[in-house]
């Protein structure tokens, strides 16, 4: 995971250097040889995801300089790497966050009994009355067609039991640590409140939309409001690309692991264009595209 963009760029290297330093203990190591169970850890994998995406952005920003960013967003995670890109706060600071989400989200699995179920086929209507009905929450509306429900393995196992009779083509109960975005995540969402209370925000110099209100957020209370939000509260993913539709934005790079978002992106709007970076040959073949 990003052991090429790190071989390949100075700055890279200076990236996962300074995450190294300001964590103290080697997430680049982890992420550049493993083992896939430390790396797949809440508390490793948040910082693993920032830091390979700010590298990546790095390498596109060393590769094509004349690229100006017009928009940021990003799922779960990826806002608050959203957010760095969009010089709302610094690497470091935003690192230091995510590392403590991280722990603090781990924490919350590790005290709870809960997971995740991925639902094909329903709309917003069906999936909110199965979760009522459940007694779950909806963490995540993907895409059309896609939404996640998350809370207690009692409330999931029974959500996916009764799916069909909720008119749902199909309910996947997911291989996660804990009920992520869901009320069995509060504790982690007030202590990450008390950490962004210490972290100085700026205005962002771009647009960023945020999952919890997929919609623009600019002043610090309403990005701390958003960021801790978030923790519990639904990702609204098919909404905030809509909004970044509503401005013009029809072009978008997915920075980061995989191709996931560029899947949901498909989705939501078939007529999209997507670059999916996450290492060297990706990051050639998207250079060579938009150069």
């Amino acid at each position: 995971m990003g052991k090429d963009l790190a071989e390949s760029s100075a700055t890279a290297r200076s990236l996962a250097s300074q995450a190294d330093e300001a964590l103290g203990f080697s997430i680049s190591e982890i992420m550049f040889e493993g083992p896939d169970v430390e790396l797949t850890k809440t508390s490793r994998c948040q910082p693993a995801l920032f830091l390979h995406g700010l590298m990546t952005l790095a390498l596109v920003r060393e590769r094509l300089p004349q690229l100006q960013p017009v928009a940021t967003a990003g799922l779960s995670l990826g806002e608050f790497t959203a957010h760095v890109a969009a010089g709302t706060f610094s690497f470091a600071d935003g690192l230091r966050l995510v590392a403590r989400r991280g722990e603090f989200m781990e924490a919350a699995c590790l005290a709870t009994q809960g997971t995740m179920a991925a639902l094909i086929g329903g709309d917003e209507d069906q999936v909110r009355a199965l979760a009522a009905a459940a007694d779950v929450d909806v963490a995540n509306f993907n895409a059309p067609g896609q939404i996640v429900l998350s809370g207690t393995v009692a409330g999931i196992d029974a959500a996916v039991a009764k799916a069909k009779d909720f008119g749902i083509r199909r309910a996947i109960k997911l291989n996660v640590a804990g009920a992520y975005h869901s009320r069995l995540m509060q504790s982690a969402k007030e202590q990450l409140a008390v950490q962004l209370a210490t972290v100085a925000l700026q205005t962002p110099t771009l647009p960023v939309v945020c999952n919890f209100s997929a919609s623009v957020v600019s002043e610090a209370a309403e990005i701390r409001h958003s960021l801790e939000a978030q923790v519990t509260g639904s990702v609204r993913w098919t909404e905030s690309i809509h909004k970044l539709i509503s401005l013009g934005h029809r072009h978008f790079l997915e920075l980061g692991p995989g191709k996931v978002i560029a899947g949901l992106l498909g989705k939501i709007d078939k007529d999209l264009t997507v670059h999916s970076i996450d290492d060297l040959a990706s990051l050639d073949a998207a250079v060579a595209a938009l150069s």
